[in-house]
C-alpha cells in the first residue's frame, strides 16, 4: 500500500462525511476542500462546519480548518483532517493527490476533471464515468445505493428525497422567499406538523415563518444567518421521534455510499 499516498475529497457535507470518515478509520490520509459559505443543513454530522467553527468532531474524527496547504502536515500529524476553503480546488495541482473525490453533490459537475488525479471518483449525479471522471457511485436510495459505475451516469436526480418512516418530500423543507435565514429550532428538537422553526428576513423587512409539514425530529437545520432563495433546502424531519440519536450519526445512505468509495481506494492503492 502507499502509505503516504493523499486523497483529496471536494464536499464536507453529510454524505461526504461518511465517505471521509470511513477512508480516515482505514488509516489513509485525507484532504477536504470546502466552499466558503458551506450550506449543510446536517451540521452535527458535516465536516464542513470547520470552515465555520474552527474545528468540529464526528462521531471521534476531528477536522480543523488550514489556511494553507503546509498547514496540513500539523493536522495529520494529530490524527485529524484538514479542511480548506478552496471551491475551486486551485490547490490541486499542487497537493498532488492519488486519488480525487468529488463529494459536493451539487448535482452537477462543478468543475472536476480526470487530469486532476491518476483515480478521479465522483458521487451522484451530473458526471459520465470515463469521461467527466474514472467513476461515479450511486447516491439515490434504493437498490442502486452505492454501486460503482465505470460507464455512464448515476440515476439523474428527481428532486424527490428518499421516503423514511413513510415520508418523502413532506420532511424536507425549502425556503418559499428570499432573505436572511433565522433559526428558531435547533436540531434535535422534537416539532410538530406546522410549527415555525425558522423565518427569512428579507431586504424589506417581510419576515416570513418557515414551518413544519409532520411532526418529527428536527434531523437537519441550516446554520442561522444564512441568505437563501426560493427553493433552498433549509430543513430535514425525520418523523420517527425515537430516533434521536441519528442527529448525531453518520447515516446507512452515507455508510453505503463510502463503503464503494473505499472498495475503490484500495483497489488503486494496494495494487
Amino acid at each position: 500500500m502507499k502509505k503516504d499516498s493523499l486523497i483529496l475529497v471536494r464536499g464536507g457535507g453529510d454524505l461526504a462525511t461518511g465517505t471521509i470518515h470511513r477512508l480516515w478509520s482505514a488509516g489513509l490520509r485525507i484532504l477536504v476542500l470546502e466552499a466558503e459559505h458551506p450550506a449543510a443543513i446536517r451540521r452535527q454530522v458535516s465536516l464542513c462546519e470547520a470552515v465555520y467553527e474552527g474545528e468540529t468532531t464526528v462521531e471521534g474524527l476531528r477536522a480543523v480548518r488550514i489556511d494553507t496547504l503546509e498547514q496540513a502536515q500539523a493536522v495529520w500529524a494529530a490524527n485529524a483532517v484538514p479542511v480548506l476553503v478552496d471551491p475551486a480546488g486551485e490547490s490541486i495541482r499542487q497537493a498532488k493527490p492519488e486519488i480525487v473525490i468529488d463529494a459536493i453533490l451539487a448535482k452537477k459537475n462543478l468543475g472536476t476533471t480526470r487530469d486532476m488525479a491518476p483515480l478521479t471518483i465522483a458521487l451522484g449525479p451530473g458526471f459520465t464515468a470515463g469521461q467527466d471522471v474514472d467513476v461515479v457511485v450511486e447516491t439515490k436510495r434504493g437498490h442502486r445505493l452505492g454501486r460503482i459505475i465505470r460507464e455512464g451516469t448515476a440515476i439523474p436526480n428527481t428532486g424527490i428525497p428518499g421516503v423514511i418512516g413513510g415520508y418523502g418530500k413532506e420532511r424536507v423543507i425549502h425556503a418559499q422567499t428570499a432573505g436572511n435565514f433565522v433559526d428558531v429550532r435547533k436540531i434535535g428538537d422534537i416539532v410538530e406538523a406546522g410549527e415555525t422553526i425558522a423565518h427569512i428576513e428579507s431586504e424589506d423587512g417581510t419576515v416570513t415563518p418557515v414551518t413544519t409539514q409532520i411532526t418529527g425530529i428536527l434531523r437537519g437545520l441550516l446554520r442561522s444567518g444564512y441568505p437563501v432563495v426560493p427553493g433552498f433546502k433549509v430543513a430535514d424531519v425525520d418523523p420517527r421521534k425515537e430516533e434521536l440519536s441519528n442527529c448525531f450519526l453518520i447515516s446507512d445512505k452515507a455508510r453505503c455510499i463510502a463503503g464503494s468509495v473505499l472498495e475503490l481506494v484500495c483497489a488503486q492503492l494496494w495494487t
